[in-house]
């Protein structure tokens, strides 16, 4: 739309999403999270650190502002100010900065109990901060910290503040609910009183999470006249976090019509990037970015998927750099299955659908969640292992281990239409489990059992550890290797079928070796 209004993103990761507890970039860092976001996502601006905090702090922003300068982004970058006479101002400017984010107090509480000073006091300190700033080349944004409060128990300390520095040379007066204290109402009310006073300023709005509403307010800000949002990625920061730049992109563009910068196949991206420096988890439900949110569990889900695209709206997976999934477990229909087959470009008959659906809704039982990498891998367990003329058949089976006392099994298998059973001991529950058959085969077939050469356990080739367990053993019998593999979540019993695989195909041997 032609008409929509334009949002400015200013991204605060690397600095009050750095408050966030437990996370601390260094300079590399910094930088790799930086290009990131300025080269490849496209944000308007990126606040990269607060002033005089440590030399490390001063690296990183040199290293950037370095980088910046030959990128052609150094406007693009900022830096958090505090009033301290000259010191922040000459910290960004040794950096090589332009732009200072200046701290002040927006609320008549912040300013009498922190300060200890009158609005007018606060004013003067201010202004000889903004004109020595502008004289060492600086361009100055204002933060009203604590802003929020302000309007809602002393708003005319707000608007006399804005009064005396309108006409300051400030670029931007930024509005934070520093506290998390708003809701969508009251920010639609606190920004249009701000928006309608001073049409000509220029306002950023800056949203923290403590009520789960800072998404919500973004909303709520722009609609009323806000022409600036602040975010970081993964919604990272102080408490609750700040408002999360992957929501507020989707929020802008689908409910508000609003025009960013943004390249939204680029969010997963950075926000995979930023998870992996910080340390910081994603929720898998997390909107946009978590790991499971384009993914559909229920069966009749993808059935209305394939029938019309029912179960979509308009946050469409590749949007933003992902596609969407279909979920294999318990409540997987033949139409998730068919889904997934389909994208793997395996053809099933109805028969086989139903064995492979049976035993993923199986595995769905026990564990969460079957990943489309694990479906070739079932499909070849099922249909190649499970035929009804197997000669061995596992009956049942017990395995049991307790402290001080050495694992015991005790097998039943039918072998050729009669039924065996034998009871063992060894040094594993698997090993008891080897020694049980090897008793039924010595004692009771009078032929010699196969003899384990290797046995390796591993998760299939982008599988997840709690879904499937794959495990490969190689035996030797009548000078000849055999190889057998199974999958389970538990790796006892894909050991257990990995070895009735092995004796059928034995049994299978057999007729070649009397001929």
């Amino acid at each position: 739309m032609k008409d929509s209004p334009y949002i400015e993103i200013m991204d605060t990761t690397l600095r009050d999403g750095e408050q966030t507890s437990g996370v601390s970039f260094v300079p590399h860092e910094k930088l790799l999270i930086v290009r990131m976001l300025l080269q490849e996502l496209c944000v308007d601006r990126v606040e990269v650190a607060s002033a005089r905090v440590s030399e490390g702090e001063k690296d990183a922003v040199t290293m950037i502002c370095r980088w910046a300068r030959q990128a052609g982004m150094l406007e693009q970058i900022e830096v958090l100010g505090f009033i301290d006479g000259h010191t922040s101002v000459d910290w960004i400017k040794n950096v090589g900065c332009k732009n200072m984010n200046l701290l002040c107090k927006g609320s008549e509480r912040h300013c009498k109990y922190q300060l200890h000073k009158t609005l007018q006091e606060h004013v003067a300190d201010i202004s000889q901060t903004i004109q020595y700033a502008r004289e060492q080349g600086l361009n100055v944004n204002l933060y009203l910290e604590d802003w929020s409060n302000g309007m809602k128990d002393s708003p005319q300390y707000v608007f006399d503040f804005v009064d005396a520095l309108r006409s300051a040379g400030v670029k931007r007066f930024m509005l934070p609910d520093t506290l998390g204290i708003l809701n969508p109402i009251l920010t639609s009310q606190y920004v249009s009183q701000m928006v309608e006073r001073y049409p000509e300023l220029h306002f950023d709005f800056h949203a923290h999470n403590d009520y789960d509403m800072a998404a919500s307010n973004v909303l709520a800000a722009v609609t009323n006249g806000c022409k600036g949002i602040h975010t970081s990625v993964n919604g990272l920061g102080e408490r609750a976090g700040n408002a999360p730049l992957s929501s507020v992109q989707a929020i802008l563009k689908d409910h508000f019509h609003g025009r960013t910068g943004l390249v939204e196949e680029k969010l997963n991206k950075a926000s995979r990037m930023v998870e992996s420096i910080s340390g910081i988890a994603v929720p898998p439900n997390k909107p946009i970015i978590g790991e499971s949110v384009f993914t559909q569990v229920a069966g009749v889900h993808a059935d209305g998927d394939k029938k019309h695209s029912l179960y979509c709206n308009d946050l469409i997976p590749e949007r933003f750099g992902r596609k969407r999934e279909y979920a294999l477990g318990k409540n997987s229909g033949k139409a998730n299955i068919l889904k997934n087959l389909e994208e793997l470009g395996l053809e099933l008959t109805p028969e086989q659908t139903r064995r492979v659906t049976d035993r993923i809704i199986e595995l769905g039982d026990r564990k969460q969640l079957v990943t489309q990498e694990d479906l070739p891998y079932i499909v070849s367990d099922v249909l190649k292992h499970t035929a009804p003329d197997d000669k061995v058949k596992l009956k049942s089976y017990m395995v049991s281990t307790a402290y001080g006392l050495k694992p015991m099994a005790s097998v039943k298998l039918e072998v050729g239409g009669e039924v065996y059973e034998e009871s063992a001991m060894g040094d594993g529950m698997y090993d008891a489990f080897v020694r049980a058959c090897r008793h039924i085969y010595r004692d009771r077939l009078n032929r010699q059992f196969p003899w384990l050469d290797n046995y390796q356990v591993s998760i299939p080739p982008g599988g997840r550890t709690d879904a499937l367990v794959q495990t490969t053993i190689s035996w030797v019998w009548n000078d000849r290797t055999f190889r057998t593999r199974a999958l389970d979540p538990d790796q006892t019993e894909a050991a257990i079928k990995a070895t009735i695989k092995m004796l059928n195909l034995i049994e299978d041997e057999m007729p070649k070796l009397n001929n």
